[in-house]
């Protein structure tokens, strides 16, 4: 009975161990897919910050008395 024991505590911890691996990987895998999405959020940040001065320069211009006046 103990050795049925035994053999059944090595694979449940067989399992467990081939379980927290796989774990382990799609942790890094998400890690991974998460530095890349900052990192086109801060490009799409830039650039949104990019468009609106680009508007406000145009605004601003459109706001002026061209010099025929």
């Amino acid at each position: 009975i103990m050795e049925n024991d035994f053999k059944k505590f090595e694979e449940i911890t067989s399992f467990m161990q081939k379980e927290l691996s796989q774990i382990s990987d799609e942790v890094f895998n998400q890690q991974n897919e998460i530095a890349s999405l900052k990192n086109e959020v801060a490009k799409l940040k830039k650039r949104i910050i990019e468009l609106q001065e680009e508007l406000e320069t145009n605004i601003d211009k459109g706001n002026q008395i061209p010099p025929h006046y």
